[in-house]
């Protein structure tokens, strides 16, 4: 007698008592828990998780077997069912069959042994069904258990990556106010170009996420005469050709610079351009038009403006008034027209009063 199926619970449904009973005799004999009801609305006033087999007589007043077993699907249950049908009924068995059932059996029993091991390879496929189940449940519980772990990870890691983002933007900005400080015409360009760039980033309703590119890029527009000798700007006069293909290098330098932080891709490009024009005259590449973007665009006006109102030695710099003058008669050539415009209603309502 196989273990799987001592003490597995049976529901007999059949509205002949003498049959019921004779059912239910066999079934104990066996070592089935059995209940027996004697129609199909008691079957689902009694269905539960404990059973493993549902046996239905096919003829029942008010609810007959099919009409109970099309019930049971409707409320999802799993549990394999026998029908029993009487002599000579072979079409009802084929239509229980064709319905989903697991098997029938013929009234009356005749053949015990035939009877047992139809109810135990029902009880069997039940406890593979449940076995089945609870496995899926299982490894549902683990994928969503593991997926949670993960999210948690991918979090602290996003955490991790952007603290280091920020601590290498930190170091390196503090490296390089250091070195512009040293430098009385260069000292705080960067920190005013980056407050000029956002309130043009903000007049324009950029995106948060632009505006970091924006903020970044602007920290390091100029990174790359942190480590080319810039000694002739200092200088009283006109420079020489050499002097001006040095000064053009530091576009390209600040980029490669940055280039193993690959966390500043946009940044990087932003940097290789700030010095192209809209009309393509501009240097390192000579692009211009559609292939400048809008940061880029935005840094370029930022950076012409400061340099034109900070204090030069080789020329006196700039009011607000000719500096935008200067910009608005470059617009279209050097700069974008529109963020120009932007740029000097800014400027006009003293929104950049507090960059000096």
């Amino acid at each position: 007698m196989s273990d799987i199926h001592v003490g597995a619970k049976i529901l007999i449904a059949d509205d002949d008592d003498l049959v019921r009973n004779a059912v239910e005799k066999i079934l104990r004999m066996f070592d089935y828990e059995v209940v027996a009801v004697d129609s199909g609305r008691a079957v689902l006033d009694a269905v539960n998780d404990e059973f493993s087999v549902i046996i239905l007589d096919i003829n029942m007043p008010d609810m007959d077997g099919f009409e109970t077993f099309e019930a049971l699907k409707k409320i999802n249950s799993d549990i394999p069912v026998l029908f029993l049908t009487g002599a000579g009924s072979m079409d009802y068995a084929i239509k229980a069959i064709n319905l989903g059932a697991y098997d029938f059996m013929t009234k009356p029993i005749d053949d015990i042994d035939l009877f047992h091991v139809k109810v135990k390879r029902a009880v069997e496929k039940h406890t593979f069904l449940e076995r089945e189940k609870n496995y899926r449940r299982n490894l549902e519980n683990e994928v969503r258990e593991k997926t949670r772990e993960l999210a948690d990870k991918n979090i602290l890691l996003e955490q991790y990556s952007h603290q280091l983002e920020e601590a290498t933007v930190q170091v390196m900005s503090t490296l390089q106010t250091a070195l512009e400080e040293k430098d009385m015409y260069t000292a705080g360009h960067t920190r005013r170009v980056t407050e000029y760039a956002l309130i043009l980033g903000r007049e324009v309703a950029l995106s948060r996420e632009d505006m970091v590119v924006l903020e970044r890029a602007s920290h390091f527009h100029d990174i790359g005469k942190l480590v080319i000798d810039l000694a002739c700007i200092q200088k009283p006069g006109k420079l020489t050709a050499e002097e001006w293909d040095l000064i053009k290098k530091h576009p390209e330098v600040g980029a490669n610079i940055i280039q193993p932080l690959k966390f500043t891709e946009r940044e990087r490009t932003i940097i290789l351009h700030h010095h192209e024009r809209l009309d393509g005259n501009g240097y390192p590449e000579g692009i211009g038009g559609r292939d400048l973007d809008t940061l880029t665009r935005i840094i370029t006006i930022a950076d012409s403006y400061d340099a034109m109102t900070s204090r030069r030695n080789y020329r006196r710099n700039m009011n607000a008034v000719e500096a935008v003058a200067e910009l608005r008669r470059c617009a279209g050539t050097q700069f974008d027209p529109d963020l120009v415009e932007v740029f000097a209603g800014a400027v006009t309502n003293h929104k950049t009063s507090t960059v000096h």
